[in-house]
């Protein structure tokens, strides 16, 4: 969380001020959040300070009877004391809360032991190893305050202190408080002492003996906040405070306290804002000597370039995703303006110079000096440096060529600045990316903010040897950047408790930076082609899958050696299956239907896990994506599957890792068998316990076969939890490029947990040289970011896997390993304080009884509920039987009214059948009157062509007759052609005349000729009635088949009725 945050909390218009507290001049300065105007305060509390000169020493710290009135001043006393005691304070870097416990020379008079155990750290607490305790000398001692120099508060509680990154941050300040507020189970009563001068100490007092508990100097206080009005936390308040010697070990923690009457949270806050403002006038950079070196000076600087615009002036460089765009081969002037914003100004006399390399982490003799066009202050706080780069010089041809696509390069500009008191310059070293594009590039949209980065300067004083004046001169203990620091804090181990949320401490950034770059490998990472080369392992697989699955049972002897060689990634997703004998598990693909649609507890973390899952992989990429779905509901489904391990970090990626080979059933089948076959989910049960055993007994693999590493780790105070905690939480899937994490799935699931081992023994002796030359922040950054990266390579990840499979771990080693570490432990639980033991025991065991209190409230919850829903259901089921029950009746009295209706219905049937049988008897009859009648007209038109026919015959014969007559006769043969015809209209006349025979024979033809056609008329006609009959017929049959219809019956009988009406009144 950055520190912003507060910034823009406290500006949104709340009562809280807008600044926090810092070092400016050496004058601490504070201002308090959530507590109102500062005067408005001084004004409410002015009896309290004001009123009587000689506060009463008297602690008001009786019952809230008397609060009443006095509760003005109850918890308010001013202590006069003598001189207190000038020994130096030491620091305990033990319980959180505890900055300093007051050490004497006498051991009588050391602190006694004090046991705290607070309840559970919030997110991102310390572990310092038995962390929530606190150990001193066995006497109490009493601090002797300076008298008049102190305000004391009773009946305050401390509730302990977490871990937090941004000090200033009023949202981080008032989680934690939230945090602690709610799940703090033992705490601590105290009486609060606040100076009231910036160079004292806050120290928490124990109640009835005035044994001082923990101190803190004002000057390594960095922020006070109390809780929002309308919270449970109003009356609560926390202040931030730094821990450490140097930037390396700095820790900053919140501690948080809760006060038993309201009012006192504002007069604490006011006694921490009055010691702030009450400085000591005479104070000189020799009277913060001591404390230099723990505060450091801040410097905020800002880089920007510009580039010639071709008409003699220089334009800002755009910025784009915090990389310069610049262009190739154009001159350039680089800005650098530093100014100081922390602690005792240091006044800055006059650049040395400034440089130019390309890259990041260079060297110094790397870096290549530029002209300085100037240089200078205008307000004695600001320094600007301006320089002039020339194109044309060979050292920065990697800053002139054209970058590809997609891709940056690094460069680092840096200046040696000679301040006063400090001997030697001080060189401000920034990094920064740019994109280099074609010289005559156009830029339409971008940013010209600059490149911001913050500086820490850590000194110290030195003495000049020969040297006679009087002023004081510095060294240089350490100068940091913010960047440098968010890179060190970003390497957090694994928070093993099951009960607590899940720290962040697997990073997933946003863009995988280039081979030099410091970013983590991102998970997911790396191609993994299914192209296969070598046919001759496809057809050993063929032949074995064939074989195996005709046995299901009983896995091929080969199915070993093949898995270490690699299984190829078009059969991972079957092969993984059968391996882990989930092939045909239906019952667990029916359940995780069921599982998926019912709520758990754990859906915060695994929404929170799901974004940070294989980020650079385009299934997993999009926010809501189909990748991420299937996660959800996986991670979902075995939280509610498993309840004793729920969820937890880690599970993420190894489900992540099967959903790219199986759909989500056969995915969440394999996870299950994993989790309950393979004993992976032993390591996340019971605070991480066998998680512990794991670690052990990969240390004394190391002893047994790395040594020198081993002792080199054992000199850092390097544990395995540092570094190999997501090996064994997430089987290498987190971290490693894809293609290296399938083939360690493919050797796990045919060989099991010792996989584990040998992939982490061959990756230490693989890096063993890497590793004995590194220190211990090295080591963990080594381990966090260039281990992975060294096998994006499948060649680098090919022989790592060799040397894991030909490394042989016997169990039988493991079996000894496992009994010393128990045996180690029972030692370890022999020598503890028997006090202490049974304490945690019956935390413990008090743990492990709100958990069954809580299990059987839930199952009673259930019980009940499930009574009162068997009672409404068998209420409703009543109620259905006694509506089914009328219902039954109706349906008797309607069944038989419609049998009733059947036996009328089945009457009217055969009357119906009669009648029908009467027509059609008719209609046959008729039928045949009519074919009688059509065989007679046909016999008639028989006889009647016949006689046609012979009448024509001889009408022709005669004809031929009488044409051979006429042309005898000399007369009329003039009236006959040479073709037989008449040839004239006379002739015509007369020959009509002469033959009155051939007409009256041509009007009998004619006549016949009529007569048969009305008889073939007739004909027709006789058959479309006998056609229409038949369609009648039928009808009538089909009539008969549906007599059984309501209507027809109605109709019928309204018939009968009205026939039977008819027949009284006609006689």
């Amino acid at each position: 969380m950055d520190d912003t945050v507060s910034h823009s909390s406290l500006e949104s218009g709340s009562s809280a001020a807008a600044d926090e507290f810092v070092l400016v001049n050496a004058d601490p300065k504070l201002r308090i959040a959530n507590n109102g105007n500062i005067d408005d305060l001084k004004d409410k509390i002015t009896e309290v300070f004001l009123s009587d000169d000689n506060i009463s020493e008297k602690t008001m710290s009786e019952s809230n009877e008397n609060i009443g009135g006095a509760e003005a001043n109850e918890h308010v006393k001013v202590q006069d004391n003598a001189a207190g005691s000038s020994e130096p304070d030491r620091v305990i870097m033990a319980l959180p809360l505890d900055e300093t416990a007051t050490n004497t020379s006498s051991e009588a008079n050391r602190p006694r032991a004090v046991s705290v155990q607070p309840g559970p750290k919030s997110p991102g607490a310390l572990d310092f190893g038995d962390p929530w305790r606190l150990r001193a000398a066995s006497a109490p001692t009493t601090p002797e305050l300076p008298e008049g120099q102190y305000i004391f508060f009773s009946n305050v509680t401390y509730l302990g202190s977490a871990s937090i990154n941004a000090p200033r941050s009023e949202a981080e300040i008032n989680r934690n408080m939230a945090i602690l507020n709610e799940h703090s189970q033992l705490t601590i009563p105290v009486t609060l002492a606040v100076p009231n001068k910036s160079e004292g100490l806050v120290r928490l007092l124990e109640p009835t003996t005035n044994t001082e508990i923990a101190s803190y100097k004002i000057h390594r206080i960095l922020f006070c906040a109390r809780g929002t009005t309308d919270s449970n936390e109003r009356n609560c308040f926390a202040f931030t405070c730094s821990h450490g010697d140097n930037t390396e070990n700095v820790v900053f923690q919140c501690h948080v306290f809760r006060c038993e009457i309201l009012d006192a949270v504002g007069r604490i806050l006011y006694s921490f804002a009055s010691a702030f403002r009450k400085i000591p006038r005479q104070t000189s950079l020799g009277s913060l000597a001591g404390i230099l070196e723990d505060t450091p000076f801040c410097f905020d600087t800002t880089l920007e370039i510009k580039e010639e615009d071709g008409k003699g002036n220089f334009t800002t460089c755009p910025r784009d995703k915090a990389a310069f765009k610049l262009r190739s081969r154009l001159e350039k002037k680089i800005i650098v303006t530093i100014t100081q914003t922390l602690n005792k100004e240091l006044k800055i006399e006059r650049c040395f110079g400034m440089l130019v390399c390309p890259g990041r982490n260079v060297k110094h003799s790397d870096m290549h000096l530029i002209e300085m066009v100037s240089m200078g202050g205008s307000d004695g706080k600001t320094y600007t440096i301006v320089g002039q780069w020339d194109p044309n010089d060979p050292n920065f041809n990697v800053l002139n060529s054209e970058t590809p696509k997609d891709s940056r390069v690094f460069m680092t500009v840096a200046i040696d600045l000679v301040m006063v008191g400090i001997q030697v310059p001080v060189r401000f070293q920034i990094e920064t990316k740019a994109k280099i594009f074609p010289q005559n590039e156009r830029f339409w949209y971008f940013s010209k903010k600059p490149h911001h980065e913050q500086f820490y300067l850590k000194l110290k004083e030195a003495e000049l040897k020969g040297s006679t004046s009087t002023e004081l001169s510095y060294e240089v203990i350490s100068l940091e950047s913010q960047t440098e620091r968010d890179r060190r804090k970003s390497s957090m181990k694994l928070n093993l408790s099951p009960t607590m949320a899940i720290p962040e401490n697997i990073q997933t950034p946003q863009e995988e930076e280039e081979s030099d770059s410091d970013e983590p490998l991102m998970s997911g990472t790396g191609t993994v082609s299914k192209e296969i080369t070598d046919e001759e392992i496809i057809q050993r697989w063929d032949e074995t899958l064939k074989k195996w699955h005709q046995n299901l049972g009983q896995r091929p002897k080969q199915v070993h050696q093949l898995a270490r060689k690699g299984v190829p990634e078009a059969l991972r997703g079957e092969v993984w299956q059968l391996l882990a004998g989930c092939q045909d598990s239906k019952e667990i693909s029916e359940a995780y239907r069921v599982l998926i649609m019912k709520d758990t507890p754990c859906e915060q973390g695994i929404l929170r896990d799901i974004n940070r899952t294989f980020p650079a992989h385009d299934y997993f990429k999009e926010t809501g994506g189909l990748g991420q779905d299937s996660l959800y509901k996986i991670s979902k489904a075995y939280s509610v599957y498993d309840e004793e391990v729920g969820y937890c970090q880690g599970l993420s990626f190894l489900a992540a890792a099967l959903l790219l080979h199986m759909p989500e059933e056969q995915a969440f089948g394999v996870l299950v068998k994993i989790m309950f076959d393979y004993n992976l989910r032993d390591i996340f049960k019971h605070g991480f316990e066998e998680l512990q055993l794991k670690f052990y007994q990969l240390e004394r693999l190391m002893q047994d076969n790395i040594l020198d590493l081993y002792e080199h780790f054992m000199e850092l105070n390097l544990e395995a939890h540092m570094y190999a905690s997501q090996w064994f939480l997430t089987l290498f899937t987190a971290k490693f490029p894809l293609f290296m994490v399938f083939n360690i799935m493919d050797i796990f699931l045919s060989e099991g947990m010792g996989t584990i081992f040998s992939v982490a023994l061959s990756l230490l002796k693989d890096n063993r040289k890497e590793l004995l030359a590194l220190d211990f922040e090295g080591i963990l950054k080594y381990f966090r970011i260039h281990l992975p990266k060294k096998y994006r390579s499948e060649d680098a990840a090919n022989e790592l896997l060799r040397m894991a499979v030909g490394t042989k771990i016997s169990s039988k080693k493991l079996k000894k390993y496992e009994k010393e570490y128990f045996a180690v432990k029972e030692a370890q639980m022999q020598q503890e304080d028997p006090v202490e033991r049974f304490e945690r025991e019956n935390k413990r065991l008090l743990e492990a009884n709100m958990r069954l209190e809580t299990e059987n409230d839930d199952l009673a919850h259930e019980l009940v509920m499930s009574k009162i829903t068997l009672r409404t259901d068998l209420d409703a089921a009543e109620d259905k039987v006694e509506i089914l029950t009328k219902e039954l009746l109706q349906a008797t009295g309607v069944l038989t009214e419609m049998k009733e209706e059947k036996n009328r219905l089945d009457t009217e049937s055969f009357q119906l059948k009669e009648m029908c049988r009467r027509e059609l008897e008719k209609a046959e009859q008729e039928a045949s009157r009519n074919n009688a009648i059509i065989a007679e007209y046909k016999m008639i038109c028989t006889q009647l062509s016949e006689r046609l026919d012979k009448q024509t015959m001889a009408a022709k014969e005669e004809v031929v007759l009488i044409k051979a007559q006429v042309k005898g006769c000399a007369r009329c043969s003039a009236l006959l052609s040479t073709d037989g015809q008449i040839s004239a209209g006379d002739a015509t006349t007369s020959q009509t005349e002469s033959e009155p025979q051939l007409l009256e024979a041509r009007k009998q033809v004619r006549e016949l000729e009529l007569e048969l056609a009305q008889t073939k008329l007739a004909l027709v006609e006789s058959e479309c009635k006998t056609q229409d009959l038949t369609h009648q017929l039928n009808g009538a049959l089909n009539e008969i088949q549906s007599s059984k219809n309501t209507w027809f019956q109605k109709t019928f009988n309204s018939l009968k009725e009205a026939t039977a009406a008819k027949k009284p009144e006609k006689e």
